[in-house]
């Protein structure tokens, strides 16, 4: 496998890619920025300045960078959606999490089934693995603990397994997240 400098990182041609779309991304989110505040700068405020405006006007000048993409970067007009979806099935789970672990301390029950599982990865790169174990340990209620020395095998503590149900939690990961972040970066 080829390796090259990116940046001062060493990495292979398809994280040269994914670091170049961080880079556009971060690109349009800073033209973004400087565009509204130069916008609702100006006397008088063509908008009322507020929240809302603010947040609108960003996220349609931001679209049309993102469709404007369409015409010299089509693999990035593709990602982005695919990104949103990620954030927004990781929001549901945190948010499910959070509920789980608000019952528990409620309710004078203890519902906590703590268990330790070693979850078969199909994410290769460093970038990939690195993104799963940190999604995984941001949700309440789980944690990375470790990745095998040949990068397969990733080591999961859950709270929360019904009835030793271990093959259920791993499908739930490898099929809510995994396919996402493999859908994402390849």
């Amino acid at each position: 496998m080829s390796q090259r400098v990116q940046g001062g990182l060493m990495c292979d041609g398809g994280t040269a890619k994914k670091i170049t779309y961080m880079k556009l991304f971060l690109l349009h989110g800073i033209v973004c920025f400087f565009t509204v505040y130069l916008f609702f700068k100006q006397e008088p405020a063509p908008l009322p300045y507020n929240a809302v405006s603010t947040t609108l006007c960003y996220a349609v000048l931001f679209g049309l960078l993102w469709l404007s993409t369409w015409f010299y970067r089509r693999s990035y007009f593709y990602k982005l959606p695919q990104a949103i979806e990620l954030l927004l099935f990781f929001l549901k789970e945190l948010f499910i999490a959070n509920l789980k672990i608000a019952y528990d301390i409620v309710t004078p029950h203890y519902h906590m089934r703590p268990t330790v599982i070693a979850l078969p990865l199909k994410v290769r790169s460093k970038v990939e693995i690195t993104v799963l174990a940190s999604i995984i340990s941001l949700t309440p209620g789980t944690l990375s603990i470790d990745v095998s020395e040949d990068r397969r095998v990733l080591y999961i503590h859950a709270l929360y397994v019904k009835h030793n149900d271990i093959e259920k939690l791993k499908h739930h990961i490898k099929y809510g997240f995994e396919r996402r972040i493999l859908q994402l970066t390849k």
